[in-house]
């Protein structure tokens, strides 16, 4: 009888390992890799968000591991960080490049700056963008447009992961924001 009811258990349980497993190598085959870097991806210290969303670049493009967090730990709570200490900076093979450094005003290129990431996510890239929170300016990594136009965006904070599905809107009520884009060696697509 013993034999009768793990035989059951077992029946009953297997479906759902193998489909959660199934699930999962096929996650890290197709686009849906980048949730996987995001989920299993942290924000170690409250400053560091510049230098966690490189670090979500490399590990999308598998040039570092998933325990990688070297760039955070050097930078740890750096207050006078930007964009500009990455911006034509190679790492891993990976180029990155700060861009629309300009004031946040009614002149700001909008339509420009949202062509420029069109074109990257076009190309399969992510974009990194700086968008405003409650205790200044937050890194997020914008990873698909959606049908309508729009871009989602993820970052962390701490283990906890941040989306956002309405970044054009966010961008305009800052007048502009700056980005950083990448080249990948041809290896590397």
């Amino acid at each position: 009888m013993m034999k009768k009811v793990l035989f059951s258990i077992v029946m009953l349980i297997a479906p759902f390992v193998i489909f959660h497993a199934k699930a999962q190598i096929q996650n890290i085959g197709n686009s849906d890799f980048f949730d996987s870097v995001v989920n299993n991806h942290d924000q170690k210290f409250q400053m560091s968000c510049i230098p966690s969303a490189v670090e979500m670049i490399l590990k999308y493009y598998k040039v570092v591991d998933f325990d990688f967090y070297d760039l955070q730990n050097e930078w740890q709570n750096k207050t006078d960080g930007s964009f500009r200490d990455f911006d034509n900076k190679e790492l891993y093979g990976i180029t990155f490049s700060q861009k629309f450094v300009l004031p946040r005003d009614e002149n700001f290129p909008i339509d420009s700056l949202f062509q420029t990431i069109e074109n990257e996510l076009k190309t399969g890239k992510k974009v990194i963008i700086s968008l405003p929170s409650d205790t200044g300016w937050h890194m997020f990594v914008i990873c698909k447009q959606t049908p309508d136009g729009e871009f989602v965006a993820y970052s962390k904070l701490g283990s906890h992961t941040l989306i956002l599905n309405n970044t054009k809107e966010i961008v305009k009520k800052s007048n502009g924001t700056e980005i950083m884009t990448y080249r990948t060696p041809p290896r590397l697509y």
